[in-house]
């Protein structure tokens, strides 16, 4: 009995620990800063300094301040993130996002890595069964008379006293 109410406790308190983070991580999803926060760091800024959005700070950028001004704009004007990103990509084109999108063209962004790594490690299979193969035929072949005078003779004249996979 006493067992059993030690196992409620513990199945209690995790449920209690479970709903305890998912109210702090959902704190916030629908803050305006912590959207913008988001959003900085989908987009990259298009002066050409290869920073996120959210974090150019070089010196002298003339771009960040007027997009990060669009996009408390867009914020503010109750776009969905889905809206914003596409209006960025739109007006500075698709280097505007930090990823590619996972629908149309864009996809293949996301494919191409695995698919090459995938048809590399199929040609390495590939390779090394054609290798293991070969190496059976040559093992396979019949005894050839010659070829085993000319190992012996090597043998003797290197002093190996072994096979050494001749």
């Amino acid at each position: 009995m006493r067992a059993a109410s030690r196992i409620t406790f513990w199945i209690k308190g995790a449920q209690a620990l479970a709903l305890a983070i998912a109210v702090c991580f959902s704190m916030g999803a629908s803050n305006a800063s912590s959207r913008f926060n988001d959003l900085g760091h989908r987009l990259m800024c298009t002066c050409g300094c290869a920073q996120l959005l959210g974090e150019c700070n070089h010196v002298g950028c003339t771009e960040s301040g007027r997009e990060r001004n669009e996009l408390s704009a867009a914020i503010a004007a109750g776009d969905s993130d889905d809206q914003i990103l596409a209006s960025f990509a739109a007006k500075y084109g698709a280097t505007a996002l930090a990823a590619p999108r996972t629908h149309g063209f864009d996809l293949v962004a996301w494919i191409a890595p695995f698919a090459v790594f995938a048809a590399a490690l199929l040609g390495t299979i590939l390779l090394v069964r054609q290798w293991s193969v070969g190496k059976a035929k040559v093992a396979a072949q019949a005894p050839n008379p010659a070829m085993d005078a000319l190992r012996e003779k090597i043998r003797r004249e290197t002093g190996a006293d072994n096979d050494g996979g001749f």
